[in-house]
């Protein structure tokens, strides 16, 4: 009897190990995933574009998914924290980083060490979006275009202070290009996200900001808020009556760059997982409801490959770090 339940139970080990060997090479790890919540880490506080697009990504991903992605906000430090808590992460596909340029491309120039190397311990799923920026004031301020900001700077120095949301940010690099090409007293006041920049900047603690579109288009039909141009190669679609820089008459490169909102996983991940979730993104984001949804928050969808997104990187890292470079913004 006790022989015949070890044939029993060897025969059972070796079907299951035959039927094991039957599946295809490499399709458990992406068939099982995922099998619990996902987090979605945001290297910055509530209220900023990246916060909402991440809840809206969070939503529509999960569906598509069929689990929840529940988004987590750990900012501070410029965006270190949250990234460095993402890099640090199992890479096993359940923590998942999306963040702007700054964290993954110009901190590098500006800190002399990070706590991690984007280039290696980060690799792009997909750039969800590329956000607009726009040059706007409180309406206090007596100017209705860049060049107005300028003579006004110039004639009142420590008038203006300019928001950001953390150090080594567009709006802080701008401000040091634009302390060091015109010769304005200009006051940096960084936060610690856009959404409470955006507060102050409205009660008129801060008085100037290059900010994201989403965050503020809502406040300039009221005239609380007055846009002056727009960052970028081209006018933003939500802001049609808004000049480019270029249009303004200020062509300089630290006003052309715009940079795309990034989804991105430890580097370890598993090719299959990264394959899964960059044809599931793209999908979600070319797909006309949620473009129209990403439109409406003042950017502009992207949702390109694991593969195209790794090369954009490649391609626009060099830029940032020239153009940090040049403004001689440091950190440490």
């Amino acid at each position: 009897m006790k022989n015949r339940t070890l044939v029993r139970g060897r025969r059972a080990v070796l079907i299951t190990a035959a039927a094991l060997c039957l599946q295809p090479f490499g399709a458990s790890a992406e068939d099982a995933y995922p099998a619990k919540p996902v987090r979605l880490l945001v290297a910055y506080p509530a209220g900023g574009l990246t916060d909402t697009l991440a809840r809206a990504l969070a939503e529509g991903l999960g569906k598509q998914l069929g689990q929840t992605i529940v988004v987590e906000n750990k900012g501070g430090a410029g965006g270190i924290i949250g990234t460095d808590q993402a890099v640090k992460a199992a890479p096993d596909g359940y923590t998942l980083l999306l963040t702007i340029p700054g964290p993954i491309t110009s901190n590098l120039a500006l800190y002399k060490k990070l706590p991690y190397d984007p280039r290696t311990d980060l690799r792009p799923i997909s750039d969800i979006a590329t956000a607009r920026t726009v040059l706007a004031v409180n309406a206090a301020v007596p100017a209705r275009t860049v060049a107005e900001l300028i003579d006004y700077a110039k004639k009142e120095p420590g008038k203006l202070r300019m928001g950001s949301w953390g150090p080594g940010t567009q709006p802080h690099t701008i401000q040091t290009y634009m302390a060091k090409k015109y010769g304005v007293d200009i006051l940096h006041v960084p936060y610690r996200g856009e959404g409470p920049m955006v507060t102050d900047l409205l009660a008129g603690q801060v008085n100037v900001t290059v900010g994201s579109v989403t965050a503020l288009q809502q406040h300039f039909a009221g005239g609380r808020l007055r846009p002056l141009a727009v960052t970028g190669p081209r006018r933003a679609r939500s802001l049609p009556d808004v000049p480019t820089f270029a249009e303004a008459g200020y062509p300089d490169d630290a006003y052309r760059l715009t940079g795309p909102i990034t989804l991105m996983a430890p580097a370890r991940t598993p090719q299959p997982i990264i394959d899964r979730l960059g044809r599931e993104v793209s999908a979600l984001v070319k797909s006309p409801a949620f473009s129209k949804r990403i439109e409406d928050m003042g950017a502009e969808p992207v949702g390109n490959t694991p593969s195209e997104a790794a090369s954009a990187y490649t391609a626009y890292l060099p830029v940032v770090l020239k153009l940090t470079a040049d403004t001689g913004v440091t950190l440490d």
